[in-house]
């Protein structure tokens, strides 16, 4: 709803870099200390964007707006990420905590840049308005006396 993005943009905006960072590190982390490959952090990226790009035109293809699913910018922090796991390939807790700053710091830059591309929400709103009110918004009778023989 554009209406609920616009008053939650800033807390969507933190709690999502949160999350996504965490989701890339801990995920390419966890792959590379087991497997020893570099350059996997990369690789899991890609497949996340890939993965957002085919949400984006589901929901475009139901008759949403272009922008309704806004793909995170995943690559370059991974590809930083990937850096980390190289230059400190012999000391795994050192490419954690690098590593992980690094993704922490740069996920929510690129995805700050990204989302101000994105178009206005409440403009989107009134070029998209609902046609029916949603279920939880539909008001509900009062109950009042029904049980009762009057």
């Amino acid at each position: 709803d554009y209406i609920f993005y616009t008053d939650w943009a800033w807390t969507s905006f933190v709690v999502f870099s949160i999350s996504q960072s965490t989701m890339l590190v801990v995920g390419a982390i966890y792959y590379m200390l087991f497997t020893g490959v570099p350059g996997t952090a990369t690789y899991y990226a890609t497949i996340m964007t890939i993965y957002t790009w085919v949400a984006k035109g589901a929901w475009f293809a139901l008759g949403y707006p272009y922008d309704f699913v806004v793909v995170p910018v995943w690559i370059p922090s991974a590809m930083l990420l990937d850096l980390a796991y190289w230059a400190t390939r012999r000391n795994k807790h050192a490419a954690i905590l690098i590593g992980g700053v690094l993704v922490g710091m740069s996920l929510p830059l690129f995805n700050m840049i990204n989302l101000l591309l994105v178009a206005d929400p409440l403009e989107m709103a009134f070029k998209y308005p609902r046609p029916t009110l949603p279920p939880y918004m539909t008001p509900i009778e009062p109950q009042v006396g029904k049980s009762y023989n009057s």
